[in-house]
């Protein structure tokens, strides 16, 4: 598994931490998802799961740390700006104390398909996973997480089906991978964890 290895060109600039009151939605809802293992870490240690919210200024956003999934809690230093993004080149740049996440591209091409979209929230969750894999639009199996192909991939999902009434969406070729996204962070995270809640009632009855 190379889950959490960055596969693009990162200029990370690092910088001082994003004011608390910036990320404080950020935290609460990574802590939701983190209690339900949403988020959280395998046990080689290897962290999974990331969450984003749209910054004020055009065309950027906040973003959960690379590795950060096997923190019980994020403070302000576990959080990145990405400030540019540039998908067909595969680079990306960023700033704050911690690189941003290895699937921030995934992020970016969101925010900038959907200027409606206010957050992003990328979980695992292999049940989960394979319960959506034919009920919701999903990327194709040759698409890996982080790169250019995956960024394609998700852009044409967003033309071409209903992913943006369905805002979720899983990832063929990332095992466990699932993306939902929402106007707000509260409605990203709540997409999810009602579909979650579906999979889990069907899964015990």
């Amino acid at each position: 598994m190379d889950e959490g290895y960055i596969k693009f060109k990162a200029h990370w600039t690092l910088g001082p931490p994003l004011p608390a009151e910036i990320i404080a939605e950020l935290q609460h809802w990574r802590q939701e998802l983190y209690q339900r293992k949403l988020i959280g870490a395998y046990p080689d240690g290897i962290g999974y799961g990331n969450i984003s919210q749209r910054y004020p200024e055009p065309d950027q956003f906040v973003i959960s740390g690379s590795a950060t999934g096997n923190f019980a809690e994020l403070g302000v230093q576990h959080y990145s700006r990405v400030t540019h993004v540039d998908w067909p080149n595969n680079t990306l740049d960023c700033t704050g104390p911690i690189i941003a996440s290895s699937e921030s591209m995934s992020h970016a091409v969101i925010y900038a398909t959907c200027p409606w979209v206010g957050g992003v929230v990328h979980v695992h969750h292999l049940g989960l996973w394979e319960y959506l894999l034919t009920r919701v639009p999903a990327t194709p199996v040759e698409a890996t997480y982080g790169s250019p192909e995956m960024a394609a991939a998700i852009i044409h999902l967003l033309a071409n089906t209903d992913l943006p009434q369905q805002r979720l969406f899983a990832m063929a070729g990332h095992r466990e991978g699932i993306f939902s996204f929402g106007a707000t962070l509260a409605e990203a995270t709540g997409v999810l964890l009602e579909t979650w809640q579906q999979f889990r009632a069907k899964s015990a009855g």
